[in-house]
């Protein structure tokens, strides 16, 4: 149920804004948006999170919030949710998901901001020996990575446990021989993320240097297991958290264009 906000007059009408996916308990974009909205004086503006099981529940969320005007999409529906768009005008050609989804006369328009705020984010660390990259996932977040990669003319090799196929690598072919033509490496799978901080992805983390970057779209925790075993071999590392910080503002900005 949503509040009435106190600060709203009467010709102002409130508009919502939230994230869906599930599990949402790692989500920093409630805490994101609250403050951004308090700091900036915004009061006809709410935040919530909505963690839904199933896709088969997102047409009742529609329904049951008039007031609804944009929404975040995140694991595990970024792909998923492409079937329930009236448009995907906002996803660049190539790019398979989507992040964002303004609504406007109850039309669902599709856009994705992560690979903006993934490509604004890594290019300062870029080296030119990180001709190659590993990008471990194959879901919805892979697919802004893999898309900045190929903008920027980096090779890449996608992992993943279970390959669906040929060209995918396991984890099994990770070799310390084999990972030595990788010295970029992006995690986009939830492994480490809060609150099974122990995970990892299985990875010859020995092998690693102070030529390689890892990357990991997790921000919460700050530093997860990845970063750390990386950074105990000298690695440079990064962290999601201003990926999130560029992709929502990006939304924010979408979400405020004029038509």
């Amino acid at each position: 149920m949503i509040e009435k906000n106190p600060h709203i007059s009467q010709s102002e009408s409130l508009r919502v804004f939230g994230l869906i996916g599930y599990p949402l308990s790692h989500s920093f974009s409630l805490k994101y948006f609250t403050d951004k909205f308090h700091q900036e004086g915004i009061f006809n503006c709410k935040y919530e999170l909505f963690p839904i099981h199933s896709l088969d529940d997102f047409r009742s969320l529609l329904h049951s919030l008039p007031s609804l005007a944009g929404l975040n999409v995140t694991i595990p529906y970024k792909q998923e949710i492409i079937h329930y768009l009236h448009s995907t005008a906002g996803i660049p050609h190539g790019l398979r998901a989507c992040n964002c989804i303004k609504i406007e006369n109850k039309k669902l328009i599709g856009y994705n901001t992560d690979w903006i705020g993934f490509e604004k984010s890594i290019l300062p660390l870029l080296k030119s020996h990180h001709k190659k990259a590993l990008v471990l996932g194959t879901g919805g977040a892979s697919e802004a990575v893999v898309y900045v990669l190929k903008k920027l003319g980096i090779e890449y090799s996608l992992v993943s446990r279970s390959p669906r196929q040929a060209s995918i690598l396991t984890y099994h072919e990770l070799t310390p021989n084999k990972i030595k033509s990788f010295q970029l490496i992006i995690n986009t799978t939830p492994l480490g993320m809060y609150p099974n901080i122990h995970n990892c992805p299985d990875l010859p983390y020995e092998t690693l240097t102070s030529d390689y970057l890892l990357y990991d779209l997790i921000y919460n925790p700050e530093k997860t297991l990845f970063l750390e075993k990386g950074e105990q071999q000298g690695a440079t590392i990064k962290n999601g958290y201003e990926m999130l910080q560029l992709q929502a503002e990006e939304s924010w900005r979408i979400w405020n264009a004029e038509k």
